[in-house]
């Protein structure tokens, strides 16, 4: 391509501009791009809400809450005997597999998907007081 043609240089700057728009729109893939209370009304709200428990406990206030203490949901031993505080490494292991997170639990549900993985524990995270 020769670029000392005005006409060449401006079809290449127009193509990258292009390009750059498509690739930062809204609709583009990343976890960016994601709606974390979407995703979570899509894939968690089935059996979780956010501030009462459904057929699994309520998740507002889950980051920086011990595994297995929502008053009044009953939790399986193996989770409630875990130890584990909430964060969001862990919240990510845990959506993406359960069971290798804490064997014996009563969750059989998982988010394979990283980029909504991400999403949701950013929706869980802005939950928490």
């Amino acid at each position: 391509m020769n670029f000392r043609e005005p006409q060449a240089l401006l079809v290449t700057l127009f193509s990258l501009s292009a390009i750059a728009l498509v690739c930062a729109s809204p609709g583009a893939a990343g976890a960016g791009s994601l709606d974390g209370k979407d995703v979570f009304a899509k894939r968690c709200s089935g059996c979780h809400g956010t501030d009462a428990s459904k057929e699994g406990p309520r998740l507002r206030g889950v980051i920086g809450r011990r595994a297995g203490t929502v008053p009044g949901f009953q939790y399986s031993d193996a989770l409630r005997n875990s130890g584990i505080v909430w964060n969001e490494d862990l919240v990510n292991k845990w959506l993406e597999s359960t069971e290798g997170l804490v064997k014996d639990n009563d969750m059989e549900f998982h988010v394979s998907n990283p980029d909504e993985r991400a999403a949701v524990i950013g929706y869980l995270k802005s939950l928490t007081n």
